[in-house]
């Protein structure tokens, strides 16, 4: 039997429990973690790498479908999505997804979802995956119409501060004040002091636009302010650990490293 590497992701804590205790009894399943929130399972899913999430549609901030929408093409794993809204699940057949779970939770409709997935596994159907980003930017398009450009950079030269819209706000964002900056795919996660702003576009265009003398890239998802890290430690791998002063600590990949040895090097 074909064994599933699995993630949930749901932003009812009840819903994940109910749905974790229901794999429990099915076998071969292997739970490789939870997320509450679309931000943290795009996050995820290119950490852990799963064969299978299962999606909760509705969320705050980025739902199901933006969650799809942010990974890239040879990260997308198999997908069943959850809902409590038949509307919902049609969509879930529009994009291709292995199957959908209508909430309250049926176990016999899940363990014929968790078949389905082992059989698109096992003989490895690449139809799961570009039909599905395909169709979610169609999808994506007619859910957030009214949507617009989520940021732009100030041409002020003399003002350096990023437009983050959010809903019907937009928040100005000094740069200076940003710690650090973690890309969910074409989403941006810009933290600030202890808050943390999504802004639709990819790391090579916030980069390009951020003060390059102060904004480092430290690894493939990860911008740091250099003027917000404390101390840096090495590691044996070749690799180094910043952390910076609001508490965070950000590992500095292999490829990245030069960028930090210049930053000592110019510090000392």
């Amino acid at each position: 039997m074909t064994n599933l590497r699995v993630l949930l992701v749901d932003d009812e804590p009840l819903a994940r429990k109910l749905l974790r205790t229901c794999l429990g009894s099915i076998p071969n399943i292997e739970i490789l973690g939870e997320c509450g929130n679309g931000r943290d399972a795009v996050r995820a899913v290119m950490e852990l790498d799963p064969d299978l999430i299962f999606l909760d549609i509705q969320m705050p901030g980025m739902n199901g479908f933006d969650v799809i929408k942010a990974l890239q093409s040879d990260a997308m794993p198999m997908v069943i999505f959850s809902t409590a809204y038949e509307q919902y699940a049609l969509h879930a057949f529009d994009v291709h997804a292995v199957d959908y779970l209508l909430k309250p939770l049926d176990e016999e409709r899940l363990l014929l979802a968790v078949d389905r997935a082992r059989a698109r596994l096992a003989t490895q159907a690449q139809e799961s995956k570009q039909p599905l980003l395909s169709a979610i930017e169609e999808i994506a398009e007619k859910i957030h119409a009214r949507e617009v450009t989520e940021g732009t950079l100030s041409t002020t030269s003399d003002i350096k501060k990023l437009a983050i819209k959010d809903s019907d706000t937009i928040m100005m964002v000094q740069e200076k004040d940003i710690d650090w900056v973690d890309a969910a795919g074409d989403y941006m996660c810009i933290h600030v002091n202890g808050t943390t702003h999504i802004m639709r576009c990819t790391l090579k265009v916030l980069l390009a636009k951020l003060d390059s003398t102060i904004f480092k890239q430290i690894h493939r998802s990860t911008i740091v302010n250099l003027e917000k890290i404390e101390q840096v430690k090495s590691h044996t791998k070749g690799e180094y650990f910043l952390y910076l002063d609001c508490g965070e600590q950000l590992k500095v990949s292999r490829n990245f490293r030069d960028e930090i040895k210049s930053f000592i090097a110019n510090t000392n």
